[in-house]
This record gives structure tokens, C-alpha cells and sequence, in this order.
């Protein structure tokens, strides 16, 4: 596929993929600057000053996409409709993943060393950070019906545990994130193997995958993430990145009350901060209330201390109004409940962030951005966490204590 078709074809996808507009300015590919970072951004002071405080044995990322072609013996999957030009939303967006995680090619039936080539970018990435950070990698199962049985078509794809776990396990640098459907028969005993093999956590993404976190389904799952002290990683909010095939009312964060109330601790991805859903506090037909109020309310609430968190992951990206930055970086009573994430390979799709946007609302010195601008060129992970770091919002920034999050995952 020559570049300016592909390039057509990345403006088709961006109202799915992001909904949003795209922002061009900073590149509509990736760079994918292999070198690592050059001496004047290794040594340079605000890279120094984002890591004061910081500790990083405790700096976990805790959303790090684990994905591929399946072209190894990874036992990935791919829906056939994502590798497909007749399905140019689904394919685009697939597209767009690889060329944020520098896996490029002229026609994806051909590539080879794809699975390989994802890893050994992540493994890239991280030399750039201290080697005692930690990515956590992320499985995904795949979509199953509400008798727990697979439905490889609705699914977008599929990262095996078995996978993921070897992956952590062969590289210093990474942590590991089991996904597993509660509906599947097996679902215990899936989780029980993949705490004897050093899970941090459990991975839903309920629209896409076809679970409600309310059902009572899930109650023996969340019995044993208990028992096995493992917490749960659930996006929360409306999705964009792949297809939930109508399943945008399983992603209300006050679906996730009931592992809460069973002792969970739930890390709500994104601090579910796109779209509207029920009040179904007030009953399946509740008002319609934002969906970062309603991570507020769990938030708020006391009896979740201690168990309710929210990450990071894709808050800056440019589908985040200026309010939700606003409202995030503003209640300081919640930056305990907060924890870093990146949403890998998100932060490398180059349109999906406008930090001169960031500049203009005053947020951002003008300086620091031409800064983190190079430093994207280079390793779109170490961007993501020093624009966070960097970000001022009225007055604001985070605290060091936000991107510690080792703690959420080590047992009590």
C-alpha cells in the first residue's frame, strides 16, 4: 500500500478511533526514531527534573497493550475484518496500531516477525527509563456470549495469557495483566493459574468483551480475585479504539459497584472520562450524567477506600475536552485514588495528541513542549509520562505518588 493511500485511510478511521478530530501537526505517522535518545534529551533537565521524586521501582505502567499478528507461536488472534481493506474503519485502525508500535510493512499478509518485532519495541522503549520501571502487559480474551461460550466474531482480537506471561517472563522490565471472561466455565480456574504464574491483575474491557460487571455471573470471579488478592482493570467510559458492537451501557463505571462491594480492587481505566451513561443509582432509567461524575461518586464514597482506583491511561488525548484535564488534575482529594498508565500504543499515534494544544490552554510552557515533542520522535512512552508530569492545570500537578503504582499490585 503506497503512503498516500495509507494516509487517507488513517483520516477515514479517526472519528472511530478516537472520536475526535485528528491533529496533524506533530506527524500523521510515527517516526519510529530506533536509536534511542540522543545525548542532548538523555541529559537534558526537564527530563532530570520529571523523575525527581519519583522512585522508579515503584513506577509500574500499569496499560501497556500487549498485540501482534499471531505470525509466532503467540496464539494471537486478529479479526479477519481488521486485516481486511474491505473493512477500511476496522483495517485503518489495526494500521494505526502498527505503525505506532513501528511494525510497518506493504501488505499485512506478508509481514513476518510481527508478534517479535512488537516486543522488541516495547523492549527498546524501556531503555530509555530507569531499569527498575515496569511496563505491565496487557492479555485479552476474547468476547463470549451470556452463556459463556467464545464468539470469535464479535470479537477484535485476542492475547492469550499463556502468551503475555511468557513474554513478562523472558524480559526484564515487564510486569504482567491476565484478561479473563467471568462467563467462561473455567473462569476460576483459568485465574488460579495465572496467579501461580505472577499476574498482577485481571483485565475487562465489558463492552467489547461482552460482560456486565452488575450481573450476578460475575460473583464467583470476584470470590476468587479476593481469595487471590488480584485486582481488577476495567475500561470504564465510552469506547473508540475497537468495535463494542452496541455495548457501550457495560462500560457505566457504576457497574463495577458490585466487585467493589465484594471486596475487589477495581482500577477503573481512563477514570472513565468520555461519555454519558444511566444514573443507575437512581434505577436502570436513571438521568444521564457524565461519565467522570460518576467515577467522582465511587470516588467519593468511603467505604471504597482502599479499593476503588482510576488510571491515566489516554486522558490526554485530543478527545478529552479541556474540562475533563480540568476536573482530573483539580480534585486533589482523589489524586490518591489515581495511577499511571499510558494506553500503549496509543501515545504513538502521532495525531492523537496536540501538545502545542496543551501550550495554548496554559498547561504546558511553550519550551517544555518543543522538548517533549523531540522526545515523542523518539519513545512515545517516556513522552507520555513526562507530559504528565509537566502538565500545570491551574496551578496543579501531580503528585510523585501518582505515578507509584506498584503499590495497587503487590498483595496485602
Amino acid at each position: 500500500m503506497n503512503r498516500r493511500r495509507f494516509l487517507g485511510l488513517l483520516a477515514l478511521a479517526g472519528a472511530s478511533l478516537g472520536g475526535c478530530r485528528f491533529y496533524p501537526a506533530e506527524g500523521m505517522s510515527n517516526p519510529c526514531l530506533a536509536q534511542g535518545l540522543p545525548p542532548q534529551l538523555r541529559d537534558h533537565e526537564l527530563l532530570r527534573e520529571c523523575w525527581e521524586g519519583i522512585d522508579a521501582r515503584q513506577f509500574w505502567d500499569c496499560h501497556v497493550h500487549l498485540a501482534g499478528t499471531g505470525d509466532s507461536d503467540s496464539g494471537i488472534w486478529v479479526n479477519p475484518d481488521m486485516r481486511s481493506p474491505w473493512h477500511p474503519i476496522q483495517y485503518t485502525q489495526f494500521r494505526y496500531y502498527l505503525d505506532a508500535a513501528c511494525v510497518d510493512g506493504n501488505d499485512l499478509d506478508s509481514l513476518g516477525g510481527v508478534d517479535a518485532a512488537y516486543v522488541e519495541r516495547l523492549r527498546h522503549l524501556h531503555r530509555d527509563f530507569p531499569p527498575e520501571a515496569r511496563f505491565m502487559l496487557l492479555a485479552f480474551d476474547y468476547y463470549h456470549d451470556g452463556e459463556g461460550r467464545k464468539d470469535a466474531r464479535m470479537s477484535a482480537f485476542h492475547v492469550p495469557n499463556s502468551y503475555t506471561q511468557r513474554v513478562a517472563a523472558a524480559y526484564p522490565g515487564f510486569e504482567w495483566i491476565a484478561s479473563i471472561h467471568p462467563y467462561r466455565e473455567d473462569s476460576v480456574e483459568a485465574l488460579a493459574w495465572c496467579a501461580r504464574h505472577g499476574a498482577r491483575a485481571v483485565k475487562w474491557l465489558p463492552g467489547a468483551m461482552g460482560i456486565d460487571p452488575a450481573s450476578p455471573r460475575c460473583d464467583r470471579f470476584y470470590e476468587a480475585l479476593v481469595r487471590h488478592d488480584i485486582p481488577l482493570l476495567s475500561h470504564a467510559g465510552k469506547e473508540y479504539a475497537i468495535n463494542v458492537e452496541g455495548g457501550q451501557a457495560l462500560n457505566n463505571p457504576l457497574r463495577l459497584r458490585r466487585p467493589l462491594e465484594h471486596g475487589v480492587r477495581v482500577i477503573i481505566a481512563h477514570c472513565a472520562s468520555l461519555g454519558e451513561y444511566a444514573d443507575i443509582d437512581r434505577g436502570e432509567d436513571g438521568p444521564q450524567v457524565d461519565s467522570l461524575s460518576l467515577f467522582h461518586r465511587l470516588a467519593a464514597e468511603r467505604r471504597y477506600e482502599g479499593l476503588l482506583y482510576g488510571d491515566l491511561s489516554a486522558v490526554t488525548l485530543v478527545n478529552r475536552e479541556r474540562s475533563i484535564l480540568e476536573r482530573l488534575w483539580g480534585r486533589s482529594e482523589f489524586h490518591g485514588r489515581m495511577i499511571n498508565g499510558s494506553d500503549y500504543p496509543l501515545p504513538g499515534i502521532m495525531p492523537l495528541i496536540s501538545t502545542r494544544g496543551f501550550v495554548r490552554w496554559g498547561f504546558l510552557a511553550r519550551e517544555e513542549a518543543g522538548v517533549l515533542m523531540e522526545v515523542r520522535r523518539y519513545n512515545p512512552l517516556l513522552y507520555d509520562f513526562m507530559l504528565k508530569r509537566r502538565l500545570s492545570i491551574g496551578g496543579v500537578r501531580l503528585p510523585s505518588a501518582v505515578f507509584h503504582s506498584r503499590r495497587i499490585f503487590q498483595h496485602a
